[in-house]
């Protein structure tokens, strides 16, 4: 079983934490890491349009670390590239939600049923399910209300029951999976109603993986998924951007609309 050290540090600094300071990093990585934390956040939504142009003025930078850095996003699965240096948030397109949905559920019913298996070493299993159980079998009075928070504890417990599965591989995939999603989930549960059910669903999976319930744990898992699958297929555009009207959050410049194809 992989160290799981990592996996036990849940209330270390969240993956989307601000990294520009770090004087190790170039142009290019402070453009990407700021603007990749912006679609995470919410200050860029699905669908806005930006340029190169803009970009490399706003970080006072030359264009070539700010297309370095927009490529990356694309390479993520985060942004898209058009014509003549305009690039476009990746928009909300129900097929690759469901598809990326889908990956998790594999991923995720595979790695709990592997726990569920022995294969893994008990006791380093049974200290990770006890540090995940300090954060979600709690009462009510002691949940956690603050839905950015709770993305980043949310995220925390999946990728531990994945990565404490051994498969180095699979646990890079599901990061990837987690990535391209992220902007949705954190709709769902920052500006939803799902916070109650996510603390009663990840109880019940941690009892089910303990007991090494595999049918009963693939099963809550499955449901788990299912439930914030159909709570993503159900967001908008119109409701992304309720949610920077209603946070006060500023329009990014805007590059020129995307030109229309003639046939």
């Amino acid at each position: 079983m992989p160290d799981i050290k990592l996996n036990l540090s849940l209330h270390d600094s969240p993956p989307s934490a601000p990294i520009a300071a770090d004087a190790a990093l170039t142009r290019a990585d402070r453009v990407y890491y700021t603007l990749r934390n912006e679609i995470f956040d919410m200050h860029l939504l699905p669908g806005d349009r930006l340029t190169e142009g803009a970009i490399a003025e706003r970080f006072a930078v030359s264009r070539t670390p700010a297309r370095e850095a927009l490529q990356r996003l694309q390479s993520d699965g985060l942004m898209q590239g058009y014509v003549r240096g305009g690039w476009e948030v990746v928009p909300i397109d129900n097929k690759r939600f469901d598809d990326l949905y889908e990956m998790r559920q594999m991923i995720e019913t595979f790695a709990v049923r592997k726990l569920c298996s022995g294969e893994a070493p008990q006791a380093e299993l049974h200290l990770l399910l006890d540090a995940l159980d300090r954060t979600w079998k709690v009462g009510r009075a002691q949940r956690i209300a603050d839905g950015h928070r709770l993305v980043e504890l949310d995220e925390a417990l999946h990728h531990a029951l994945v990565a404490a599965a051994g498969n180095d591989e699979l646990t890079a995939t599901m990061q990837r999976v987690t990535d391209r999603i992220r902007v949705v989930r954190r709709l769902d549960l920052v500006h939803g109603d799902g916070i109650a059910e996510t603390y009663d669903e990840h109880a019940a999976i941690l009892d089910a993986v303990r007991r090494g319930d595999s049918a009963l744990s693939v099963e809550l898992v499955s449901r788990h998924i299912g439930g914030s699958q159909a709570s993503v297929n159900g967001l908008t555009l119109q409701r992304l951007r309720a949610v920077r009207t209603d946070t006060g959050r500023d329009v990014v410049a805007h590059a020129p609309a995307r030109p229309r194809r003639t046939s």
